[in-house]
This record gives C-alpha cells, structure tokens and sequence, in this order.
C-alpha cells in the first residue's frame, strides 16, 4: 500500500458557531483578544465503544460542547476510530477538515488525525510514518509493542500571513519504554529532516510524565523543542492529564504535551477541564495552548 493511503474527510454540515466565554481552565473558550495566535490542541479522544458508562454516544455531546467552546484551529487527536472521527467533523462544522489514516491502514484501527480550521489554515503537504524501524510499512511495529504505534504530520500555510509550520502529531506506547525511547528518537530524527526554517508544533499523548522520564528530554531534543506548558506566559491550573474518569487530579502528571520550536511564543496554555452534568468527554483533558511567531 501506498504510504500516502490516507484518509481524509470533510464534514457536511454546518452547524451552532462556537461558544465565546471567559472561562479559562474549565471549558477553556476563545477571547476576542487571541488575536493573531493560533488556538493549538491536543486531545486523546478515548476510542468509541458502546459500553457504558462512558459510552461514545454518552461522550459525544460533551464532546461538541467543549470543542466548540474551544475552537481549536489545530487539533491532534489520538485513539479516534474512524466512524468517531466523522462524527467529531460532523459536530465542528464545514469550517473543519481533517488528515489521518488508520495506524493498521485505511480506516482500520485508531487514527493520529490533524484536524484544521480551513478559515486559518490550509494543507501544503502531508504525510504518515510508522513509529518502528520500518517506519513506511504501513502497520509496522518492532520494537516489542503490541499496539501499533504512528506519526501523521502536516506542513500548513498560515492564511493570515501567508508563514508556514509543521504540525506533527503522535500517541506513542503506552506499556513499553523501550519502544517509547526509540520512538521519541525516530521522531526528533525526523524533524531534523524537516525544512529547518519552518516553526514545528508537536502535539501527542506521550504516555510519561513530563519532566519525569527520559523520553521528554529526548523530544525536547537539546532544545530544538520547548513545553510550551513551561514557557507560556500564562498558565490555568495544572491536573493529570489522564483522570480515567476519576475524581482529577490538582498538580498531577501531564503525559500530553503540545511542543513548540524555541521560536514559537505561547501566549497562555490551559488543561481543559470542561464536563458537563458529572460526564466527562474523554478519560483524558485536553490540552490548549496559544501561539504565535
């Protein structure tokens, strides 16, 4: 199969524009005053299932609710099948696209899929690897992890100004540090082969701690990379970033991260912790930062 296989969608219909609210932390919402700075997310979705509670179709309207208060322009999901992922374009609305592929190929199995403010944001090039040494088979896997593991990556053109980035976007594994530590190597290898003039955004559910395991210092990739958690000029509180639909956290692990080039200026980064009558979208929050370069 042909490694640019990927699967791309668009929704058909439009729908209620986001939410404007001063919330900042707890159903995070855009200001007015965001100006020029691009709303940034990264957010493991929980796979769907039909098993409650936290059922899918318990989720989803919980999940419209705090994406369109949200509003992100770009958003790395992980764990998204590929029926889910419709139903997250159909709820954002036409003003929405999105860039995946299945990790085991096509619509199979869980996506890494970029989502896109068409409005900000338009495409230039895309592609997907395997995070294994065979980074182009397509459903590859050799580093002792079970689950399959990828990358889907994306060079945008900014509409306001016409300035390119990278976004590359990732869920690496969640039992095996060695196949964690090889990854993180195979992705900073990869980046350094990317146009060096160009801003990266690295969204991803890395699955450690941040500061707290050798694999965030290998992303960080002797400062080619920033948290933008720790350089953002304003922050909301912090939580585990991973509840598992328990009592949250205050202080607690981020194991997703959204990671920028030093270049890249965060404005203000919040840990959404947005439910709605006790049921939470996700077992993961959402992470959001604000940039700008």
């Amino acid at each position: 199969m042909s490694r640019r296989s990927a699967v791309r969608a668009v929704a058909a219909a439009a729908v209620a524009g986001p939410v404007v609210s001063a919330a900042y932390g707890a159903g995070t919402a855009y200001a007015a005053d965001d100006g020029p700075a691009l709303r940034v997310m990264t957010f493991n979705l929980r796979y769907a299932s039909d098993v409650r509670p936290h059922s899918w179709a318990e989720r989803r309207p919980v999940m419209r609710s705090l994406l369109r208060r949200a509003a992100p322009q770009l958003l790395g999901t992980q764990e998204g099948l590929y029926g889910q992922l419709r139903d997250i374009a159909e709820d954002l609305g036409e003003h929405y696209d999105w860039v995946g592929t299945g990790r085991a190929g096509g619509s199979k199995d869980e996506f890494a899929a970029i989502f896109y403010d068409v409005r900000r944001l338009a495409p230039v090039e895309y592609d997907h690897f395997w995070l294994s040494d065979t980074p182009y088979l397509i459903g590859s896997s050799t580093w002792g992890n079970t689950v399959i593991r990828m990358v889907t990556w994306v060079r945008f053109r900014d509409l306001r100004d016409g300035s390119e980035f990278y976004a590359l976007n990732t869920h690496l594994d969640h039992a095996h540090q060695y196949a964690r530590e090889r990854s993180a190597g195979l992705i900073t290898e990869r980046l350094h082969g990317l146009d060096a003039a160009l801003p990266r955004i690295v969204t991803g559910d890395f699955n450690v701690a941040a500061h707290k395991n050798p694999v965030y210092e290998a992303m960080l990739d002797g400062g080619a990379l920033v948290d933008s958690w720790d350089t953002a000029e304003r922050r909301s509180a912090q939580y585990a970033t991973f509840h598992g639909y328990q009592p949250l956290v205050r202080d607690g692990d981020r194991i997703d991260w959204i990671l920028t080039s030093p270049g890249v200026r965060t404005r203000r980064a919040s840990i959404n912790t947005y439910s709605a009558h006790g049921q939470f979208p996700s077992d993961h929050l959402p992470v959001q930062s604000w940039v700008e370069w």
